[in-house]
């Protein structure tokens, strides 16, 4: 008995040290990146990236608040986009995932079978971009930073599907009909309840998903009052290109103009990751559980 116990300490010390070192190794680079944002330009050229630089320079954010209101905006457009279009997103994907996982609705292999065929093939970019534009005539608006392409997949409908069928009993929807519900009441007040963790999954997908995309604004927006942050760290990204060109041929000519561009990619890094970064930790127990809850079992 002493031995097992033993045993058991040794392994609880052993894999502790491996995940101490596994976080170490995953958390070195985000910590690299926020320190070479606050690294002198001339620093970062000779030297390199370094944990602890001879020379600290706040020219990169200096920079990036000559840039507050359109900043601000672009993240006012980004947090728009990605709270409304994740909420849509968990709506319809919980809506289509109910009846595909109730065993009476007749027609639930067609519709798996249509959700399921989207995996294996699309119309392609053309025909889509078509579509949304001369159709739905959405170009140059925010509803182009949220239809196409983000508000809903067929993996995530899967996804909840397999959570509505391997973690709720049937029983529960028998009892509930013999309540008198009917199947809106059974979703609203019985399902959907009881799917936060996949509901949660499923969220933060879609919410980083938007959160990250920039696809959308290329092909559908012109207007740069509907950029979203990546968008405009792109564009800010390509402006700095385009100074240190100019910088470069003046200091050809003998004029000396220093421009923080390694350090400015790492403070735009820094900004677009950090409110990810604030929300990840609070949703992290739901996304844990929802996904091994929510995958398919053998």
């Amino acid at each position: 008995m002493k031995t097992a116990m033993n045993d058991e300490k040794r392994f609880r010390t052993v894999a502790t040290a491996i995940l101490l070192i596994i976080s170490v190794a995953a958390l070195f680079p985000m910590l690299l990146l926020v320190v070479a944002s606050f690294t002198d330009e001339n620093e970062l050229i000779t030297r390199g990236y370094q944990i602890i630089p001879k020379k600290f320079s706040l020219e990169a954010y200096t920079y990036m608040i000559k840039q507050a209101s359109t900043i601000v905006r672009a993240y006012l457009v980004t947090i728009g986009t990605t709270v409304i279009g994740t909420s849509l997103s968990v709506l319809l994907t919980t809506s289509i995932a109910y009846p595909m996982a109730r065993k009476n609705f007749p027609y639930r292999n067609a519709l798996s079978f249509f959700v399921y065929f989207t995996m294996l093939f699309n119309g392609g970019l053309v025909p889509q971009y078509i579509m949304w534009t001369t159709i739905f005539h959405i170009k140059d608006t925010y509803a182009a930073l949220i239809f196409p392409n983000l508000l809903m997949t067929a993996f995530n409908v899967f996804l909840v599907r397999n959570y509505y069928v391997n973690s709720l009993p049937e029983a529960l929807y028998e009892a509930a009909q013999l309540d008198g519900a009917s199947e809106l009441g059974i979703f609203t007040r019985v399902v959907f309840p009881l799917a936060k963790p996949v509901i949660a999954t499923i969220a933060l997908f879609t919410g980083l998903s938007y959160w990250n995309s920039w696809t959308n604004a290329l092909y559908y927006v012109q207007d740069p009052k509907y950029f979203g942050i990546q968008n405009l760290l792109m564009r800010i990204m390509k402006n700095i290109e385009y100074l240190r060109t100019g910088a470069a041929e003046m200091a050809a000519e003998g004029q000396a103009v220093s421009l923080p561009g390694n350090s400015i990619r790492m403070a735009l890094a820094f900004i677009g990751i950090l409110p990810i970064l604030i929300i990840y930790p609070m949703l992290q127990k739901y996304f844990i559980k929802g996904v091994v809850v929510g995958a398919v079992k053998g």
